[in-house]
């Protein structure tokens, strides 16, 4: 599993670090999904999201960040920053066959989703911001 993260971790990064150039694009898509997960289904949500953030950094140019986290005090509030290159890459994205083979699969375990847009205050230090992190 270490493997896995540190694949995401370095594409993760590659793409903050490529994000030099889209800096100036405001046209990116900025989200912070919030999903509960029913807590009988945590562990097969969490492989399933997994793969799901893998195939997109890896398969989708216009994907820039799929991002998953949960909370330590209540680890089925799952948390997913999503940033895409734009609007269509976000239309393409809900397209691909790894993204609906995440949706149908996930259904049943989905407690609740919320989908927060976001504006981002200082997209000029976005290209910055994971600089430090290894």
């Amino acid at each position: 599993m270490n493997v896995f993260w540190n694949k995401i971790k370095v594409s993760f990064l590659f793409t903050f670090f490529s994000l030099g150039i889209m800096a100036q694009n405001k046209d990116h898509m900025v989200r912070i999904a919030e999903v509960e997960i029913i807590p009988d289904y945590l562990e097969q949500y969490k492989a399933i999201l997994k793969e799901e953030a893998e195939a997109s950094i890896r398969l989708e140019s216009g994907v820039i960040a799929i991002f998953p986290m949960f909370q330590k005090e209540h680890p089925n509030q799952i948390k997913i920053l999503e940033i895409y290159a734009n609007n269509e890459a976000y239309q393409s994205h809900l397209k691909t066959p790894h993204f609906l083979l995440y949706k149908t699969s996930t259904l049943k375990m989905v407690k609740s989703l919320k989908l927060n847009d976001l504006e981002a205050l200082d997209v000029e230090t976005m290209a910055a911001l994971f600089k430090k992190y290894k």
